[in-house]
């Protein structure tokens, strides 16, 4: 007797819809993404206890025809494609006609639709995927679709899910994707009676994010806007203060779809290098516009991953779009005082105040905080003397010019591959957004008056200027300037590679060698050259970039290529990344020492930089150099106003 049995429709279906129907989250962005097919300008949801008992979604789109209502719950049955060639070209969120089915078979269904030319609505009831009503009824128009007793019919399904709060929150999560990516229409979240989100539907981006992400996370972002060989990257990535220890906070948006994508999170990340620290995850609100035909859609059942034509192009333009943005940067963290307390709120303005003389103050104050103008420079070593010694003579000389930060500060985008055809017959042409360009480059700005008022804990150096106290981590401030000033100068120079005596073997997986093999001129291009042995996937290395140290070769170039491999990378930018660490160690060790007393000369010299410099706001390791403190929140804190 056999042992193939063919399924039943029912089971099959129950088999299908656990490949598209996980949990309530899945459901809820399921019906959303259909409402936004259907054009609509205000989507509500609603759930109770978690979405496993009731969800609801309604909307104001283009609603169902009567005739099609009872199509709506058959698989794979859609309006969004026709023919094999639509799939070429997704210009929807839904196409596979999937959600619905496999939503009313693990569930109790009921549709309330109308569209705008019809007179009534129509209802139709479902339980466990089959029809049980379809009625004539009064509603209005758009698309009212109810979930009940989900996975009722699915015990092994249902005792999987998580307590409510847990399902409540996941649901929440999947509104805000979704409403993060289409900030033209208005959503609602109810759960248990209580709205827990509600947008706009203004079409801002920045309004979306501030009520969906919150305050705090909205005024710390940066705008991006870039366009490079038909691909737009735009919308906004946090500061360096902006980060966070996962990277739940990284949205990205392929033409308007959340995706989860190895290629875009890691051109944001190698982005951040020597921004934040290596044990953070930079945050961001990232839409990435191409061509339809350059994108597949279609590679996970939840539609969450997605597989570029061309993988490099995607990288090259997040990665720049993200960096040069990043190094423009001209915003500084403000110091956040606690409230005044009510001894504060009576007002001081004509309050008596002793006044010392210029001896006395000078004599009452710390020694850390005096400045001796003949005083010499106390470095750690003499090494380290001289090297600073030389770099603000360098600085110093180059005072009539473009500074090196400001030099070394512009990643233009470059030009990356030649523009995919991704033409398709009798597919409408996809128009990308107008998107500008970066700003223009900052330029260095004219010292304004200051005055230096002190220096605390032989480590923060307050300066007045402009109505603002400018507290500046010296240790922090001058470690930036000189890995600047070393980056600048290695982006200007490209040293003669180095021979190896003794060839280095590194051995790689069978994906990262055919990578190595497939890119051999981009590995040669920045200095190395080997030999390829195929048959035990090893590479030879019989020259090195002359910056690299030798411990370190077998690292970068397995780095380089498993990048590579994955669509993660290239050559230049992980090179990049590894001369980038070096040059942290050097700046470092070389830096003013935070608790060390120095000289007003070398105080004047950070302090001058820092003043005339706005884009140097966070050392290499991504702690901030400089924090601002207004007269103004001054005069609040004491009550003076």
């Amino acid at each position: 007797m056999g042992k193939i049995n063919v399924l039943s429709t029912q089971v099959a279906n129950l088999i299908a819809a656990g490949e598209v129907v996980d949990r309530p989250a899945s459901v809820v962005k399921e019906l959303m993404e259909n409402s936004i097919d259907a054009h609509a300008k205000k989507i509500t949801v609603e759930i109770k206890n978690g979405g496993v008992s009731y969800i609801r979604v309604s909307d104001d789109g283009s609603g169902i025809a009567p005739e099609d209502m009872p199509l709506a719950l058959k698989r794979h049955a859609t309006s969004k494609i026709e023919k094999a060639a639509d799939l070429a070209a997704i210009f929807t969120l839904g196409f596979r006609g999937e959600a619905l089915a496999a939503i009313s078979s693990v569930s109790k269904v009921r549709i309330l639709s109308k569209t705008q030319d019809a007179p009534n609505g129509t209802m139709l009831f479902a339980d466990g995927g089959e029809i049980v009503e379809v009625r004539e009824t009064g509603c209005p128009n758009g698309t009212t679709i109810t979930v009940e007793e989900l996975f009722a019919n699915v015990p092994a399904r249902r005792k999987f899910l998580k307590k409510d709060a847990t399902e409540a929150a996941a649901v929440c999560a999947a509104v805000e994707k979704v409403a993060l990516s289409h900030p033209e229409i208005a959503f609602r979240l109810i759960s248990d009676g209580n709205i827990k989100l509600e947008s706009a539907g203004d079409g801002k981006l920045d309004h979306a994010i501030y009520s969906i992400l919150g305050k705090d996370f909205a005024k710390r972002l940066l705008q991006v806007k870039c366009h490079s060989d038909g691909v737009d990257v735009y919308g906004y990535i946090g500061r360096s203060d902006n980060v966070k220890p996962t990277r739940n906070f990284q949205n990205f948006f392929i033409n308007h779809r959340y995706v989860k994508s190895r290629t875009a999170m890691a051109a944001l990340e190698q982005a951040y290098s020597s921004y934040i620290a290596p044990e953070k995850f930079p945050s961001c609100v990232l839409f990435i516009d191409i061509h339809p035909g350059a994108v597949d859609v279609n590679v996970h059942p939840a539609k969450l991953e997605v597989k570029f034509s061309n993988e490099k192009l995607i990288f090259d333009t997040v990665y720049y779009a993200v960096r040069s943005t990043i190094e423009k940067n001209i915003d500084r963290p403000d110091l956040i005082l606690c409230s005044p307390s009510p001894a504060a709120t009576h007002s001081t303005l004509n309050a008596f105040v002793p006044v010392m003389d210029r001896a006395e103050r000078q004599s009452s104050m710390p020694e850390q905080a005096r400045f001796d103008r003949q005083g010499q420079i106390a470095f750690a070593s003499s090494v380290s003397d001289q090297f600073r010694e030389r770099v603000r003579r360098e600085w110093n000389a180059d005072a009539e010019q473009a500074s090196p930060v400001r030099e070394s500060a512009p990643i233009e985008a470059p030009k990356f591959a030649p523009q995919i055809d991704v033409s398709i017959p009798q597919v409408p042409v996809y128009t990308a957004p107008a998107v500008e360009e970066p700003k223009a480059e900052t330029a260095e700005i004219s010292l304004p008056e200051y005055k230096i008022v002190g220096v605390a804990f032989h480590t923060y150096i307050f300066v007045e200027t402009e109505g603002k106290v400018v507290i500046i981590d010296k240790h922090a401030a001058h470690e930036r300037i000189l890995f600047e000033t070393l980056r600048g100068k290695l982006r200007g120079f490209s040293p003669a590679p180095q021979m190896l005596l003794v060839p280095i073997t590194v051995g790689l997986s069978q994906s990262d060698f055919n990578a190595v093999a497939e890119h051999s001129d981009s590995f040669r291009e920045v200095g190395f050259d080997f030999d390829l042995d195929h048959t035990q996937r090893q590479v030879k290395l019989i020259q090195i970039p002359s910056a690299l140290k030798i411990s370190d070769v077998e690292d970068v170039f397995s780095t380089m290529a498993d990048r590579l491999a994955d669509g993660t990378g290239n050559v230049e930018i992980t090179k990049q990344d590894a001369y980038e660490k070096a040059l942290y160690q050097a700046s470092c060790k070389a830096a003013m020492k935070g608790g060390r007393s120095d000289s007003e000369a070398d105080m004047r010299f950070v302090v001058e930089k820092i003043l005339t410099i706005p884009d140097i706001t966070v050392c290499p390791h991504g702690r901030p150099v400089v924090i601002n403190l207004s007269k103004h929140d001054l005069d609040k804190q004491f009550g003076r106003e």
